[in-house]
């Protein structure tokens, strides 16, 4: 495994970040988290970088450092302190946290991401500490390059965006939405390994309809209404027109937009830059490799599957015209495959005959009486999976899940909306009302369930195994644009990494411990996909998975040869 690094190219083929000031030495190379190792400074660096007595005489290994912040972080008192210790350890020194993540996903992925990050967000006015990433408020219009350029990398290939309009299901929180884009490009280099330096958090501080926050004396953001119309459109493209200067190698992913500006912005960009919307399109991606998984324990191919999706925004939207492009490639035709695809939203199932139906709803919405009542709707429609992406909390009731269980052997439920405080509902409940028969995911993590002896293993049908995989693979071939395809065939990459172990404990997602694995699948993959449609800017290597790994950045620290010269050049 190559080690990349702010000093320069070492045994890859792929420009790594470029610093973009000299190698700093003494107590700035400690405040450096990108460069500093703390304790694990040799003997000879610390003669090299004037660190002699600004140490402990002490030389730790990083696998003892490691065991010490593990059992700091075990002592905090709840997850929320968990993750401000971990914040810290990022801000501090960026090698020992990966490490620490990479070696314990399942254990630390729920306190960087879902679902602590979404109670961090609520709270980041408060726990606010040290700022990371951008913010571009709508008082930057006219100089958002400048803005730009303030950012101290210049090689960034990964950008994830937000404007805090509707963070997973908790609604505008509006600047204080951070916590999410920062959380999402950890799991870039946590899951597969895009160098903590290429990755960039924006937010777009456009004000906040959230009262709450505006009263709020700490609130962080603008504590204005929220920015409309044309003056919103405005600032997103000079935003956009912006990073292509400034950062022309970079992938843009859209987070956590109102829904109608995250089908706009994806519409409007989509064929003019190298970006996605995960909330759309990653969503989708892992509730189709989730639907493959279940139809090797059913034994029902994708086409014969029929699905009803709570939740008519981004994400249903996302999912039915994946899995609708999924069927017609097993053999229906589109508009078949359309009809086996419904919606149910706030009020109720959405129908051909609806006045003032939105636009994005209208391929979806089919010929049928109204059905206000989510149970009646699935005893009228009898669909095979029922997928909630509406963070509405419990909204699989005891009722909803039994209707269930009346019209299939195997129900499958997908819960999947995010923090687990909006579950529609929770693996017990699915187990208990189905009596066992349930096939289960959600988008956060439940413990296994036990029901008269069969044991539950809940899958997470978590974007984490998909975007970050994706984004290596596009970063890896220098993509110009990214298509469904890309995403069809990462679901499919992810569900042939589900093991027949897996699936016989009831997972239709591979374990969390294998996430590295299925990334750099995916990214191969995906990779594939970008030459085959001509949409690469980097010539494709003679052997593409090496080109691939030598992307990945290792955690571990350097040597003490390359860390010298890197110090030596910086000079």
């Amino acid at each position: 495994m190559n080690r990349h690094d702010d000093g320069g190219a070492r045994g890859g083929a792929q420009p790594s970040p470029t610093p973009v000031a000299p190698f700093p030495r003494g107590v700035k190379l400690l405040h450096d988290p990108l460069r500093n190792k703390g304790t694990a400074f040799t003997e000879a660096e610390r003669d090299a970088f004037g660190l002699r007595g600004l140490l402990p005489p002490r030389v730790m290994t990083m696998e003892l450092q490691l065991g010490r912040v593990l059992a700091n972080l075990r002592a905090q008192p709840d997850d929320l302190e968990r993750y401000l210790f971990l914040v810290s350890l990022q801000d501090r020194n960026e090698h020992l946290f990966y490490e620490l993540i990479t070696e314990n996903l399942e254990e630390v992925l729920p306190i960087v991401y879902t679902p602590t990050v979404g109670k961090a967000c609520q709270q980041f006015g408060q726990i606010f500490r040290r700022p990371r990433g951008l913010f571009v408020s709508a008082r930057d219009r006219g100089r958002v390059e400048r803005v730009l350029r303030n950012w101290p990398h210049r090689d960034v290939r990964m950008v994830v965006m937000t404007d805090g309009a509707r963070i997973l299901g908790l609604g505008d929180l509006g600047a204080q939405g951070m916590g999410i884009p920062i959380g999402k490009l950890v799991l870039y280099t946590a899951c597969a390994g895009i160098h903590p330096a290429q990755c960039l958090p924006i937010t777009i501080d456009v004000g906040t309809d959230n009262e709450a926050l505006r009263r709020d004396p700490l609130y962080i953001g603008l504590p204005e209404p929220r920015l409309r119309g044309p003056q919103y459109e405005e600032l997103l493209e000079e935003l956009v027109d912006a990073l292509g200067r400034v950062f022309p190698d970079a992938v843009l992913q859209f987070e956590d937009f109102s829904t109608h500006n995250a089908f706009t912005l994806l519409e409007r960009y989509r064929d003019r830059v190298c970006c996605f919307n995960d909330d759309i399109q990653g969503t989708a991606a892992v509730t189709l490799a989730g639907l493959y998984s279940v139809g090797r324990l059913t034994g029902t191919a994708l086409r014969d599957q029929r699905l009803l999706l709570l939740g008519a925004g981004e994400a249903g939207i996302g999912i039915c015209g994946l899995v609708t492009s999924a069927m017609v490639a097993e053999g229906l035709d589109e508009s078949a495959a359309r009809g086996r695809c419904w919606l149910f939203d706030t009020q109720g199932v959405v129908t051909a005959g609806r006045d003032r139906l939105a636009e994005h709803k209208r391929p979806y919405a089919h010929e049928h009486e109204p059905i206000a009542d989510l149970a009646e709707a699935v005893r009228a429609l009898r669909p095979s999976a029922l997928i909630g992406v509406s963070g509405a909390t419990g909204a699989f009731s005891r009722e909803v899940l039994e209707a269930m269980a009346e019209v299939n052997e195997a129900p499958i439920v997908f819960a999947l909306s995010n923090p687990t405080s909006k579950s529609e509902c929770t693996a017990k409940e699915a187990m208990t009302h189905t009596r066992g028969r349930v096939i289960f995911a959600s988008g956060s993590p439940f413990p296994p369930v036990d029901f008269e002896g069969r044991i539950l293993v809940p899958g997470q049908g978590n974007n984490a195994y998909i975007f970050p995989g994706l984004g290596l693979g596009l970063v890896a071939t220098g993509a110009t644009r990214v298509t469904d395809e890309m995403f069809a065939t990462a679901a499919r990459t992810l569900a042939d990494h589900v093991t027949d172990t897996d699936l016989a404990v009831g997972r239709v997602f591979p374990s969390f411990s294998r996430i590295r694995e299925v990334s750099e699948a995916i990214a191969i993959a995906v990779a594939e996909v970008v030459y085959e449609r001509g949409l690469a800017r980097q010539p494709r290597p003679e052997d593409l998975a090496a080109a691939v790994r030598a992307w990945v950045f290792d955690p571990r620290y350097r040597e003490y040869r390359e860390y010298v010269a890197e110090g030596e050049e910086g000079a």
